[in-house]
């Protein structure tokens, strides 16, 4: 009888497969380098967070609450990873609370552009969401439309596998960069 109270529960055991998805996503070395993401900490986080932003827009459109409370599982996981990642860089504990409300706060910010530049046909919006939030820059370039088209790609073949597909145990459906 004890046994089932330490048992995960099965969102969380879905987040966690959802988010080992996500972050091997996030790790495609086409991504990186020369005319791409940096590979610094700094572009591999912005790398994991457009990658689940993508993800719980999924649930989060959803009609189901069960879908909805699925993002707020992955989330929870990403910045249970987050929290363990510093812990292991020697963050202490006073510093890993801040970090990790700034950390939150820019999520939700950039999840929100995110969204926002999907629903509108110009690409050039998703461009600049993601040349701001991901090369700190004003202006567009090669790397942010190469990301932008990669990010867009991606939000149709999620969009197209759903949130009950996710719900299910699929893997995330992102585009596979060569």
């Amino acid at each position: 009888m004890l046994f089932g109270l330490f048992k995960p529960r099965p969102e969380k055991l879905l987040a966690r497969e959802l988010y080992e998805h996500l972050l091997a996503a996030s790790r495609q070395p086409a991504l990186y380098g020369e005319d791409c993401v940096p590979d610094t900490l700094e572009g591999r986080f912005e790398m994991v967070v457009l990658h689940t932003a993508l993800v719980i827009r999924v649930f989060q459109a959803s009609a189901e609450q069960a879908h909805r409370d699925i993002s707020q599982v992955l989330f929870d996981t990403m910045f249970d990873d987050f929290d363990a990642a510093m812990r292991e860089m020697g963050v202490g504990d006073s510093g890993v609370g801040k970090k990790i409300r700034f950390m939150a706060e820019g999520f939700y910010g950039r999840a929100s552009v995110y969204d926002e530049a999907l629903k509108v046909d110009d690409p050039g919006v998703l461009e600049l969401a993601i040349a701001r939030n991901i090369f700190a820059s004003e202006e567009t370039n090669s790397a942010s439309r190469k990301l932008s088209d990669y990010v867009r790609a991606s939000a149709e073949k999620l969009d197209a596998q759903g949130a009950l597909t996710l719900a299910e145990g699929a893997a995330p459906d992102f585009v596979t960069l060569g």
